[in-house]
């Protein structure tokens, strides 16, 4: 099987896609630079599916993934939640006080505050991957740097972490989609097992609209557990609202799908699945 992430081999999106997928044996990870080359590749068949993340607890939502969620013919089959930890990693056989730079994504920077300013020894480099920093310092053979990244990232790249756990806060958790082509065939015991569903939908511009569409959801007796609102491109001032529902019967959710289709002008279920 052959499963699409976006970012380095050693990321947390590899770590979700191996806790998904990694029981059902041959796993192929395919590393992309962007989420957009992730899903054209699910599109044009050349991978079996993708696992990409579509929220952190601490930092919220990942736009873009909802934007190419409604653009592109994927579904959501799954989702998992990994508990995030940032390690520091260096070379084997360097010591802490030889580290001067310590690098990694903005978004790994920013959770690692604490431990950051107790160093102010270390110059802090952002960049564009996690993994990829780790990469990076093995490639180039840098002794006085470390990345900030996943514990997978020193087992793939023959690194060592150094100091593990230097997160803020330990209640970090990502959730991941795995997600395929539309068209792709369906797991009928994962669909007859599902208790959530993703969707997105558009409204008329008018005041009430989106508080009628809620109380339909709300009488079909589904559990409204998310709801984002994206810009309508060319539309200024204009949304489309995904939410995702919980629900104890395949009939609630039926029933709360055919509600909205009867209100709002667009609806596209995005997934059927079991919540993590």
């Amino acid at each position: 099987m052959k499963i699409a992430i976006q970012g380095e081999l050693g990321s947390n999106s590899h770590m979700a896609a191996v806790e998904m997928l990694g029981k059902q044996g041959g796993l192929e990870i395919i590393a992309c630079t962007v989420s957009a080359q992730v899903l054209a590749k699910v599109v044009a068949g050349e991978v079996d599916g993708a696992v990409l993340p579509i929220e952190n607890s601490l930092h919220g939502s990942v736009a873009e993934h909802y934007d190419l969620l409604l653009e592109l013919p994927v579904r959501i089959d799954g989702e998992s939640l990994l508990r995030i930890r940032h390690n520091v990693i260096a070379m084997p056989g360097v010591k802490l006080e030889e580290v001067k730079r310590v690098m990694s994504h903005p978004v790994a920077l920013s959770q690692c505050r604490r431990y950051l300013a107790a160093h102010p020894e270390f110059e802090v480099v952002p960049f564009y991957d996690t993994a990829g920093s780790v990469k990076h310092i093995m490639t180039a053979g840098l002794r006085d740097a470390a990345g900030i990244a996943p514990e997978l990232a020193a087992r793939v790249y023959g690194a060592e972490a150094l100091v593990a756990g230097v997160e803020d806060h330990a209640e970090n958790y990502t959730r991941f989609h795995l997600l395929r082509r539309q068209d792709a065939p369906l797991d009928e015991m994962r669909v007859a097992d599902a208790d959530k569903m993703s969707l997105v939908f558009a409204i008329e511009h008018r005041p009430g609209t989106l508080v009628a569409a809620l109380e339909r959801l709300a009488r079909a007796s589904v559990n409204l557990t998310k709801i984002e609102s994206r810009p309508v491109p060319g539309s200024p001032w204009e949304y489309v609202f995904y939410v995702d529902v919980r629900f104890d019967a395949k009939e609630k959710a039926e029933a709360a799908l055919a509600a909205l289709r009867e209100h709002c002008r667009m609806v596209k279920v995005l997934g059927l699945y079991r919540a993590a």
